[in-house]
């Protein structure tokens, strides 16, 4: 734990061997919470009005493999990680990850393709073993699997759903690299 920076770990419990080894991290906050997914709503203030949005409490339990090639049992799990995570990062959202961090995100963005740029870049300049990378809604174009390819991210988890899903297929298969559709999309305001 030393090598990796953590402010707070939040969980619903923690067993006796797990907070003797958090309490190794110096300057670490360890929170129990009673409910980690609420049933909530967000309330966002926008120009002349206010934004109220149900609290986003789904994963999408139906994945498919869209592509040729299929993950490793690694790559699942990693992907399946990192969704969890992009669905709470304001969109156009992506995040990447090595399964166990996020360790680029890219959130907030006018577009997917500097939204993909932005967390490969950062992911990048922490780590240099396999990422992953996932997305809070559909590519609709495959510039996003292209610079994937070009970076070298290993897997790709989308909900799928455009009218140019076959492109973006058609990128992975060109360049091996596994791609999995939620029919979910996790659309953050």
């Amino acid at each position: 734990l030393n090598k990796t920076f953590l402010e707070i770990v939040m969980a619903p419990d923690f067993d006796a061997d797990a907070i003797e080894v958090l309490k190794k991290k110096k300057n670490l906050r360890i929170i129990k919470i009673k409910n980690a997914v609420s049933d909530t709503q967000t309330w966002v203030k926008v120009d002349g009005g206010l934004l109220i949005q149900n609290t986003d409490n789904q994963f999408s339990e139906d994945i498919k493999v869209v592509t040729e090639i299929q993950p490793t049992d690694e790559q699942e799990k990693a992907l399946l990680f990192s969704q969890r995570v992009v669905k709470y990062v304001k969109s156009n959202a992506i995040v990447v990850s090595n399964g166990k961090q996020a360790l680029g995100i890219g959130g907030g963005q006018v577009n997917r393709i500097w939204a993909t740029e932005q967390a490969i870049t950062r992911a990048k300049e922490k780590f240099d073993g396999d990422l992953v990378l996932a997305s809070d809604a559909f590519f609709p174009f495959r510039d996003v699997v292209d610079t994937c390819a070009e970076e070298g991210i290993k897997a790709i988890i989308q909900p799928g759903g455009s009218m140019r899903d076959e492109e973006s297929i058609k990128a992975c298969n060109e360049h091996k690299i596994p791609m999995i559709f939620t029919g979910m999309r996790h659309f953050l305001h």
